[in-house]
């Protein structure tokens, strides 16, 4: 076996590994339990509601996954904090306009114009575009589900339109949030060439040179990973943390009031399928 293929490289810590399947089995259950709800006379939509016992229980699993994912959120916001603001981490995942050329370069090599394939560093720009539009269906799934959840509270600062609004926003940002992970993120990482990164952590040299050749470069020239001495990341850490500890409590606050700021719409009224509209009092001949 050649060096190159037993060569690894870190690319992701156990912690972000856990990280990741969080989201993952939250946001899978998210789409089994969800999907089911907006197309309930569907043969699918109603197999899962009888497996599952109903539209209660439906909504019992799937508030619970939307819980789960948003103490994901809140923790990869304070990891990201660390990572940018006491590791002084370079932001590799914000998007540049040299992604826009990679775009262009990788459709143009596809379709064969162009005889090479764009050379990409830490993330790709598949992997930002993913990973934004997942930032972007995070926030979007949060507002409206806010709105489902307690429409009261929020017909308090807002027309009532929004209710009916944000059902139909929700429901349309599940569809294309789950099209988007079965289309183009199982195509991408599982079936076109299966990426492994984000299950064992590290990379051989040979797919890093595939996929990531100019953070390869950065490795091996001894730049990729420079961290501050213990003086500097402590005086970072003395400041940071009582900032993360403050925005952890708001955070932590703003998951608490969506959760119990009222009970209404969390469970369905029976139909009143039985029950006489009108009786007489005295008999009629």
């Amino acid at each position: 076996m050649s060096k190159s293929t037993t060569n690894l490289y870190l690319r992701f810590p156990v912690l972000r590994r856990i990280e990741h399947l969080i989201m993952l089995l939250s946001f899978t259950t998210l789409g089994l339990t969800g999907l089911p709800q907006k197309y309930p006379e569907s043969s699918p939509g109603a197999f899962v509601l009888n497996i599952l016992g109903g539209i209660e229980t439906l909504r019992l699993i799937h508030r619970s996954a939307a819980i789960v994912m948003m103490f994901g959120t809140a923790y990869h916001i304070l990891v990201m904090g660390y990572s940018v603001f006491v590791l002084r981490d370079q932001m590799s995942m914000l998007p540049t306009i040299q992604d826009a050329k990679d775009g262009i370069q990788a459709l143009l090599y596809n379709i064969g114009i162009v005889k090479t394939y764009p050379q990409m560093g830490r993330y790709t720009f598949e992997e930002k575009l993913e990973y934004w539009a997942f930032a972007w269906g995070a926030a979007v799934m949060g507002a409206t589900g806010f709105f489902m959840w307690n429409p009261i509270t929020a017909t308090q600062y807002l027309p009532g339109q929004f209710v009916p609004a944000a059902k139909a926003a929700h429901g349309g940002e599940a569809v294309l949030a789950v099209l988007a992970i079965i289309i183009w993120h199982m195509y991408g990482v599982h079936i076109k060439r299966f990426n492994k990164a984000m299950w064992t952590g590290t990379q051989t040299e040979h797919e890093m040179l595939h996929e990531h050749p100019l953070e390869l470069a950065d490795i091996k020239a001894g730049i990729a990973d420079r961290r501050p001495d213990a003086a500097t990341l402590r005086k970072r850490k003395l400041f940071y943390y009582p900032i993360a500890a403050i925005v952890t409590v708001v955070m932590l606050g703003g998951i608490f009031g969506f959760i119990n700021a009222e009970e209404t719409a969390l469970t369905t009224i029976t139909p009143l399928t039985e029950t006489e509209i009108y009786v007489p009092q005295t008999p009629q001949p």
